[in-house]
C-alpha cells in the first residue's frame, strides 16, 4: 500500500491575490513534508472555472514548483483534460515529458475528459464526442513520447510527422492513468491497460466490485502504451489526530466544505442531453440536499481516513484487502483547517500509520 497527496488548490473567497497565494504555498509546504515523510505521491487535478472548488487551472505549473522542491515523491498529472477545445494531445506530451526532465522521471500522467458543464461548455468543447476524443488521445500520447519521429491522421486529431520534444526520462514513458468518477470507467481503464484513479467518497465494500472487475479486465487488456499500468488507487481524505473524536468531527467538516462547493458545479447532465455522461456523477452525489433534516442525513462513508491512528489503521487494512494499491489523500477544503493542523496531521499519519504497511511509500510502478 502506498500513500499521496491529491490536491484541488480549492480557494475560499474573497478571491484576493493573498488567499490565492496562501492556497498554492500551503500545498506546496504539505507536499515538501510529504516528500519528507516517505508520501509516495502527490496529484494536482486541471479544472477551469470553478469558483471556490478548484482553482487549478495549471496542474503542470503547479506539479513543475512541487518537482524543483522535492526529491523522491512523485508527480501526477491528476488530470489532463484530453478534449481537443482545451489542449492538443502535442502539448500534453512536450508538458508531461518536460516535467518528466525537471523531476528526474518521477510524472504520473492522468487522463480524464472532465464532467461539469462549467468547464466544457465555457470552452464551447463538444459534448457528445468527449469519451472519443479521450479515447484518440490516450493511444497518440504514449506514442509521441517513444517514436522518434510521429505523424498521425485521426478522427479529432492530425498532424504531420515531426519529433515531439523533449522525450521523457523514464523508459518507455510515464504510468497512464484514467480518473473514474461514472461506474464503469475502470473498465475503459482496464481495456486500455491504464492505472485507475477511482473518485468515488464511498464505503469500501461497495468500490470491491468495480476493484475486481478492473483485476480481470486487465487480464485480456490491449494497453495504448508500452506497457500494461496494473494499478488501482483511491482518491480519499484524511485527518489523523490522536483525539479520534476530534479528528471525526474535523473531518466531516472538510466533506461538507466539499459538499458545499461541489453544489457550485453544474454536471453535463443537468445542462445538457448527452448520453455519454451518467445522470449523475460524482459531484452531484457530493451536494447536501436542503430539505434533509438534520438526523436523515446520510452520514459519510465508513471508508474515509478520520481519527485516531489506531482507527486510521484498521480501515486502511479494509481497502488494502480490497485490492488497493494506493490511497491518495485529500487534506484541506477551502483552507478550512489551519495549516499547523494538517501538517501535525500527516506527521502523526506518517509516524503511527504508514509503518504498518508494507513498502509504505515506495515509488514502483506495478506492471502486469
Amino acid at each position: 500500500m502506498k500513500f499521496g497527496l491529491f490536491f484541488e488548490l480549492s480557494t475560499p473567497r474573497p478571491f484576493t491575490t493573498e488567499t490565492q497565494r496562501m492556497v498554492f504555498e500551503n500545498a506546496i509546504e504539505q507536499t515538501v513534508l510529504a516528500d519528507e515523510l516517505g508520501f509516495a505521491s502527490a496529484w494536482c487535478v486541471e479544472h477551469h472555472f470553478l469558483e471556490e472548488y478548484s482553482h487549478s487551472s495549471c496542474p503542470d505549473m503547479f506539479l513543475t514548483a512541487l518537482a524543483r522542491e522535492t526529491k523522491h515523491i512523485r508527480l501526477g498529472f491528476g488530470i489532463g483534460t484530453c478534449v481537443p477545445a482545451m489542449h492538443s494531445p502535442i502539448r500534453w506530451a512536450e508538458k508531461a515529458a518536460f516535467l518528466d526532465m525537471l523531476s528526474n522521471g518521477r510524472v504520473e500522467f492522468g487522463t480524464g475528459r472532465s464532467s461539469t458543464w462549467n468547464e466544457l461548455g465555457g470552452f464551447q468543447a463538444n459534448v457528445d464526442e468527449t469519451k472519443r476524443t479521450w479515447d484518440e488521445y490516450c493511444r497518440v500520447i504514449p506514442k509521441m513520447w517513444t517514436e522518434e519521429r510521429f505523424s498521425h491522421q485521426g478522427t479529432y486529431f492530425n498532424m504531420p510527422e515531426r519529433c515531439v520534444l523533449p522525450k521523457p526520462v523514464q523508459d518507455p514513458h510515464p504510468p497512464l492513468w484514467v480518473a473514474v468518477t461514472a461506474p464503469g470507467t475502470e473498465l475503459d481503464a482496464a481495456d486500455r491497460g491504464m492505472g485507475a484513479i477511482i473518485l468515488s467518497i464511498s464505503d469500501v465494500e461497495r468500490v470491491v466490485p468495480r476493484i475486481n472487475e478492473y483485476r480481470e479486465r486487465i487480464k485480456t487488456c490491449e494497453p495504448v502504451g508500452s506497457f500494461v499500468n496494473n494499478q488501482l488507487a483511491i482518491a480519499n481524505w484524511m485527518f489523523c489526530h490522536e483525539d479520534k473524536d476530534y479528528a471525526t468531527e474535523k473531518g466531516y467538516e472538510l466533506v461538507a466544505e466539499f459538499g458545499y462547493m461541489a453544489g457550485q458545479t453544474v454536471e453535463i447532465s443537468e445542462a445538457y442531453p448527452a448520453n455519454n455522461y451518467s445522470a449523475i456523477g460524482l459531484l452531484g452525489t457530493l451536494r447536501p440536499d436542503p430539505n434533509a433534516p438534520g438526523d436523515k442525513k446520510e452520514p459519510p462513508a465508513s471508508g474515509l481516513c478520520f481519527g485516531d491512528p489506531a482507527h486510521l489503521i484498521t480501515t486502511i487494512k479494509r481497502w488494502e484487502e480490497a485490492g488497493v494499491d494506493q490511497i491518495i489523500f485529500m487534506v484541506q477544503a477551502r483552507e478550512h483547517l489551519p495549516q499547523a493542523e494538517v501538517l501535525a496531521s500527516m506527521r502523526l499519519f506518517a509516524s503511527e500509520v504508514m509503518p504498518h504497511f508494507i513498502d509504505a511509500g515506495a515509488s514502483e510502478v506495478r506492471r502486469a
